[in-house]
């Protein structure tokens, strides 16, 4: 459910409403003096945001001298709420010059009025870009005098973005040299018992897109997923194509992408917004190409003693390669002298950590560099518990590799003046939390 806020106030530190905006009824006019009260003058007011007070929820956020209180009567989304206090003092801040305070607030008493009554219905959020509104809400605010930044340009040639059908991007855009430029970034997620069975397993990944294109581009990209491959055979009449698909979890979309069209072709279509931005975010639990094999042998000679051997061996191709490798091995907190010996990379003990760390700058595909460590222990009279072992962590990046397998079949850019296009596709795979039980 969205925000449904029944009031906003915006208070200032002593707690006097310096304006106000009542948008239902279900709510009494001296609910603010409760916030005051309750909150504002007991020790309460940095410890949580969001207060429920005589069935009322508060949320409220500190900006510069000025505090934004949001007033709802119902179980609201407290996210969104947030979401859209600082997309509004974004917005105010574009027309008071890069101010919002106290000062700023008094100056632009009318504009503000204005401003609450067209990125607020009912207490519903409606549209709050800067860009869109300025384009009917034409009038300047009263700027500070230390602001020094310079007035937004108006934006031409804008009537799709007042109907809100292309709002993130505007008209008019001219580029000498039309590039796109597109990552796929992934991240794994692995536990893996000593033995090697693999306990959890998953790929959280992003397609992040930069766009420098002339016009209003029309993009279209397709990818390996299961679906999509077999919604393209269906409205092809032909079998769909062999080779490797993946199923996609949890995805969602920037609000560029046309999920109509998405819902019925199974492609992505977009018309993209003018520069960085990220265009989906999914999920991957099945099927994933694990980049590293880690094989840890730790063994406790008596009380003094470890000996430790590890493994890592690298499953992608022989022709790629990883780069700032860590490997992070655990060892007890009465570590008193460590010897190496390494096949590649160097290692050093951390007793910051508690750990031995192996880096490696460049580690090649299909390749098994060891580690052999003897460590020497101080013995205690008091350490009576045996030594529970923290699991093995590792960093990585591998450029040019997707653990999920994902891979990008075509980008297709058709703008009205038919002008080419340079598209450049590059895949990353970084750990997210990659751990080894030893």
């Amino acid at each position: 459910m969205p925000v449904a806020a029944s009031a906003i106030y915006f208070l200032n530190l002593r707690g006097d409403v310096l304006i106000n905006r009542l948008y239902r009824d279900d709510v009494g006019g001296n609910m603010v003096d409760a916030f005051r009260v309750h909150i504002m003058q007991t020790k309460e007011l940095g410890t949580c945001p969001v207060r429920q007070i005589g069935g009322c929820s508060f949320f409220y956020m500190r900006i510069s001298n000025v505090y934004i209180v949001i007033v709802v009567s119902s179980n609201a989304n407290v996210a969104c709420a947030f979401k859209f206090v600082v997309e509004a003092v974004t917005l105010f801040k574009s027309y008071f010059g890069g101010a919002f305070d106290e000062d700023a607030i008094r100056n632009n008493f009318v504009l503000i009025y204005e401003l609450l009554d067209e990125i607020m219905d009912f207490g519903y959020p409606q549209n709050l870009s800067p860009e869109i509104l300025k384009l009917y809400i034409t009038q300047e605010g009263v700027r500070s005098p230390f602001s020094s930044k310079a007035a937004d340009k108006p934006v031409p040639n804008a009537t799709l973005q007042v109907t809100g059908a292309v709002g993130w991007r505007r008209e008019g855009l001219v580029y000498k040299k039309n590039e796109v430029f597109l990552d796929i970034v992934e991240s794994v997620n692995l536990l893996m018992s000593s033995k090697g069975s693999v306990l959890r397993c998953d790929v959280t990944g992003k397609i992040l897109m930069k766009c420098f294109l002339s016009g209003m581009p029309d993009l279209k990209l397709g990818l390996n997923d299961k679906i999509g491959l077999e919604k393209e055979s269906q409205l092809k009449s032909r079998p769909a194509k062999s080779g490797k698909t993946i199923e996609l979890d949890d995805v969602t979309f920037h609000q560029c992408v046309n999920l109509t069209r998405f819902n019925s072709e199974k492609t992505v279509s977009f018309v993209p917004p003018d520069g960085e931005f990220e265009l989906m975010k999914y999920r991957i639990t099945e099927g994933v190409n694990l980049p590293f094999r880690v094989l840890p042998t730790i063994k406790e000679l008596g009380r003094t003693r470890m000996e430790v051997n590890v493994k890592v061996k690298s499953v992608f191709g022989a022709k790629m390669f990883a780069l700032g490798v860590v490997v992070k091995i655990p060892v007890p907190k009465q570590t008193a002298k460590t010897s190496f010996q390494v096949t590649s990379g160097r290692a050093k003990y951390n007793p910051s950590i508690d750990c031995l760390v192996w880096k490696i700058r460049k580690f090649p595909g299909q390749t098994e560099p060891t580690l052999s460590a003897e460590i020497e222990l101080i013995s205690t009279i008091t350490e009576k518990k045996s030594w529970t072992r923290p699991p093995i962590q590792m960093e990585f990046q591998v450029p040019m590799f997707t653990a999920s397998g994902l891979r990008v079949r075509f980008l297709k850019v058709w703008e009205k003046s038919g002008y080419n296009t340079v598209e450049w596709v590059r895949y990353i795979t970084k750990a997210g939390s990659y751990e080894i039980r030893c």
